[in-house]
């Protein structure tokens, strides 16, 4: 029976990992056109005054233990130079729990009439564990308890842009911690976000913003990622994209802004490894803009 409960822990860990994989392979769509501070703390303040979010990401079909991620992220511009954030990622993966909580300071460099050169540091706490309630076996098994002793460890992200009215060019050194962990013998070393780079021209035509998009990702332990779209804007009230990514899925989504309120809907397809079983990603957004910068 201790044979078979073991089976059974390891096979929940296997799924639970996986979906940590999937999740690093498909990060929050809001990253690409909607919120790019999910992506790069340099991107913190240049909205508005005061940007406020709510995510929540799900799988498209109820599988049992499917993972789910609710994240928040606050920005306020303190001056045209400096602005302050708070990301705070909760997240379910299978018996895998995660919590990120990271604080950000920014600041804006102007170094043109319209172009700024910007630069960010995220810097918090994460902890991942496991709920020894969902394991069906030995909750006692010593491979959980070294695991969850773990507790709260630093990390950070380290992001710098360049923008101006039309062109955004950024990047992003992520999960400083990893980068500083040479124990090769914890399971979470491989397979996270190293780095995240991207660079995007704004063409206007009458009414309609167009936005061709270019990113390149890394992935310990993984072919990095490129990712390629576009997206649309009209009258900065309605808005779609398209995204392609190298690891054979798709992203789409749509926005709308009603006066300060904006909400997003977005549905990734799941990697090709994957797809049969997932069902694919749909993540909605609700989020308050206040005093939008020109």
């Amino acid at each position: 029976m201790k044979i078979y409960q073991k089976y059974l822990l390891a096979l929940g860990l296997f799924f639970a990992f996986g979906s940590s994989l999937k999740a690093q392979l498909s990060p929050m769509g809001n990253m690409y056109f909607y919120n790019q501070y999910l992506g790069n703390p340099a991107m913190a303040g240049l909205k508005g005054h005061l940007n406020l979010n709510l995510l929540y990401r799900k799988q498209f079909n109820q599988i049992p233990n499917a993972p789910t991620y609710q994240v928040f992220t606050g920005e306020y511009a303190h001056s045209d130079k400096t602005a302050f954030g708070l990301n705070v990622d909760l997240s379910k993966r299978g018996l895998m729990n995660s919590t990120r909580v990271m604080g950000t300071y920014a600041y804006h460099l102007p170094i043109s009439q319209s172009g700024k050169l910007s630069f960010g540091i995220s810097a918090g706490v994460r902890r991942e564990h496991i709920d020894v309630q969902d394991i069906t076996a030995e909750i006692n098994d010593p491979v959980v308890g070294r695991f969850n002793d773990k507790g709260y460890e630093f990390d950070g992200d380290l992001g710098i842009a360049y923008t101006n009215k039309k062109l955004n060019i950024q990047a992003t050194l992520l999960n400083l911690n990893n980068h500083l962990n040479t124990d090769p013998n914890l399971v979470l070393s491989i397979n996270y976000a190293t780095f995240f780079s991207a660079v995007s021209y704004q063409i206007v035509a009458n009414e309609l913003i167009i936005e061709p998009k270019l990113v390149y990702r890394g992935i310990k332990g993984m072919d990095n990622i490129v990712e390629g779209g576009i997206g649309l804007n009209y009258q900065e009230q309605f808005s779609v994209f398209g995204l392609y990514h190298s690891n054979n899925n798709a992203t789409i989504g749509a926005g709308f802004n009603y006066d300060k309120f904006k909400i997003s809907a977005i549905y990734s397809i799941g990697p090709s490894a994957v797809r049969s079983f997932t069902g694919g990603d749909f993540e909605i957004g609700l989020g308050v803009l206040l005093n939008k910068k020109k």
